[in-house]
């Protein structure tokens, strides 16, 4: 493409964003920038005559953390058909509505054709989520606060590291929880403070 490696490198360098707060574990990325960003540089590339195998890797990967999030709650909850599943978060990430690419829609269709009853919660994004996944015809209902979306569940998935979900009153979710079980996407919670409050406990890549 005619540009100077050196540059490159000093460039990227320069982004806040390359460095361990951006290196945690979750459902992988979502959003319309980035993916959409991915897919430009590899149809740049091919134009150009180089087949960008790092990138295609790096989208395959990606797809597939949502599909692993999905085996982690199968073998949790074993028939989803009838099962109630809370939903915290849809946006693909925190303080935004968009839901765009977002792993928490993939997984929640996945649940919904397999018959699971969803219950979700997001703080800003329920309405945007509502136009991908209509209340009307699923079986998905949009709940207004986060322990309405844990009452009765069999199971509560965390998809968005939102501050409000931190803020809430965990041993009353856990009473009011059909089982008291969270499968967290984003690692919000410390393990060991879960099970000393009566939680059963699974998150992504922690004992």
């Amino acid at each position: 493409m005619g540009a100077d490696v050196e540059q490159v490198a000093a460039g990227m360098g320069l982004d806040s964003r390359i460095g361990p707060s951006f290196l945690r574990a979750g459902i992988g990325f979502g959003g319309f920038c980035f993916p959409k960003d991915l897919q430009a540089f590899i149809r740049i590339a091919e134009k150009s005559g180089y087949d960008f195998r790092l990138l295609r890797e790096v989208e395959r990967i990606n797809q597939e953390q949502a599909e692993m999030f999905l085996q982690k709650i199968r073998h949790e909850v074993w028939v989803l058909k009838g099962k109630k599943i809370g939903a915290w978060g849809l946006a693909f990430k925190p303080n935004t509505d968009d839901v765009r690419f977002a792993p928490s829609l993939a997984v929640i269709g996945k649940l919904l054709e397999e018959g699971a009853v969803v219950a979700a919660y997001d703080p800003r994004a329920s309405e945007e989520a509502r136009a991908v996944l209509p209340d009307g015809k699923n079986r998905i209902v949009y709940c207004h606060s986060a322990e309405e979306a844990a009452a009765g569940a069999d199971a509560l998935l965390v998809f968005t590291e939102w501050q409000d979900f931190l803020e809430v009153d965990l041993d009353r979710v856990r009473t009011s929880m059909a089982r008291p079980l969270i499968i967290d996407g984003r690692n919000m919670f410390r393990p060991e403070e879960m099970r000393q409050r009566g939680f059963e406990y699974v998150s992504v890549g922690r004992r």
